[in-house]
């Protein structure tokens, strides 16, 4: 879907959904605070949920080890979204209506996301850290100020990792491969940003369905251009795909650049040889087990022990986004209501062992928003700029 169709496929799931307004502070009792989150445990990517789900349960369990939060324990409920969007609407119906949950966070997924989070924030309900773009969310809820967002930009960070690799890299011919929808349209934003600011126009573009395994016809394409530089909105097996395509044509003086949700440890992990010397976009520290600093091997050790398995970035990212969380609710108070959680929030930093800095909410979302370039070599990413931020010239 197009963002103008999905912006209002989303208002019309919200319409629907939404209940009359409920008083923020009946979402509270005296010793419970409810929270929800709709994932995809039966979709396309339901294999990676597990880590997400997990992460966000151990934070709350620590906290509720800890006494809860002033004097309140936390449960969490999750529910299915199957990357569907009108699944989600019914997670979120449930959410609103039966469980009454004071906040929806971590909800993975784009349109899911976006099919809801005006129904939930019109509810009164505090909707923290969706996964997926962050600027559609903004824009259907309407910039409601219950909507908190963690997830960087794609057109933004887009921007700044393509300047700076055409100002680096001396690249000519900018070729394009994207996944149809709004993750598509936002980083295609950001390269004709960077682009702009060069020069440069695309010289080629092909777009993929989410669930497409076949990406020869798009990487032809690309070579077919003579480009010297693909930029690749893909996620995990999108990214492999692409790669795998232009290692199987022995090209060797092309490079590719993969956007936020490409740059993951399970895309190395997952492509081996295929991936080796891929570039991504990243926008968060990657940890790994024999060189992660303390507070991250802490984490890790605990996941570990919990869950019998080595946690990825994207558990000790829903791990960092349901800390800053609940030290949102410790600084709220006792007279906890949406409004006054946020308010609280936004006077809350977080700065650990995921972050490149000092984070802190402005116009509820986190920021600064800074990427690095990294590369895979031998299995792992590793940076090759330091982090940075608007590099626009």
């Amino acid at each position: 879907m197009k963002l103008t169709h999905l912006l209002a496929a989303a208002g019309l799931a919200a319409a629907v959904a939404a209940p009359p307004a409920q008083a923020q502070a009946a979402r509270v009792t005296d010793t419970e605070i409810v929270l929800g989150s709709h994932l995809d445990l039966s979709g396309p990517t339901a294999a990676g949920m597990p880590m997400l789900r997990n992460a966000m349960q151990m934070r709350i369990d620590e906290a509720n080890e800890a006494g809860g939060v002033h004097g309140r324990r936390l449960r969490l409920v999750v529910e299915d979204n199957a990357l569907q969007p009108q699944q989600a609407v019914r997670a979120v119906q449930k959410f609103i209506n039966q469980d009454r949950v004071f906040a929806i966070i971590n909800s993975f997924g784009s349109g899911p996301n976006a099919a809801v989070v005006k129904a939930a924030t019109d509810a009164g309900v505090v909707y923290y850290a969706p996964w997926g773009a962050s600027a559609v969310f903004r824009q259907i809820s309407g910039n409601s100020p219950l909507l908190v967002t963690t997830v960087q930009n794609y057109d933004t960070t887009t921007a700044t990792g393509v300047s700076w690799a055409v100002k680096n890299w001396g690249s000519k011919k900018v070729g394009y491969i994207f996944q149809e929808g709004p993750f598509g349209d936002l980083v295609r934003r950001g390269l004709k940003t960077a682009l702009d600011a060069h020069g440069l126009t695309v010289a080629a573009e092909a777009g993929y369905k989410p669930g497409d395994i076949d990406f020869s016809s798009q990487v032809a394409r690309m070579k077919a251009a003579g480009v010297d530089l693909i930029v690749a909105a893909t996620v995990v097996r999108e990214t492999v795909g692409v790669m795998s395509e232009v290692k199987k044509l022995n090209w060797n003086d092309v490079k590719v650049l993969t956007t936020l949700p490409g740059r993951s440890t399970i895309v190395a992990v997952l492509g081996k040889g295929a991936v080796e010397g891929l570039y991504g976009i990243g926008g968060w520290k990657l940890n790994y087990a024999d060189s992660a600093p303390p507070e991250a091997k802490k984490v890790m050790d605990a996941y570990k022990r919990k869950f019998n398995v080595d946690p990825d970035e994207n558990a000790l990212n829903a791990y960092s986004y349901t800390d800053w969380f609940v030290k949102g609710l410790q600084a709220a108070g006792r007279n906890l209501t949406a409004d006054g959680f946020v308010k609280a929030l936004a006077g809350v930093a977080q700065e650990d062992f995921t972050t490149y800095g000092r984070m802190t909410f402005t116009g509820n979302h986190a920021g600064p928003e800074m990427v690095e370039i990294d590369q895979v070599k031998g299995g792992r990413w590793v940076p090759i700029t330091k982090p940075m931020a608007g590099v626009i010239k």
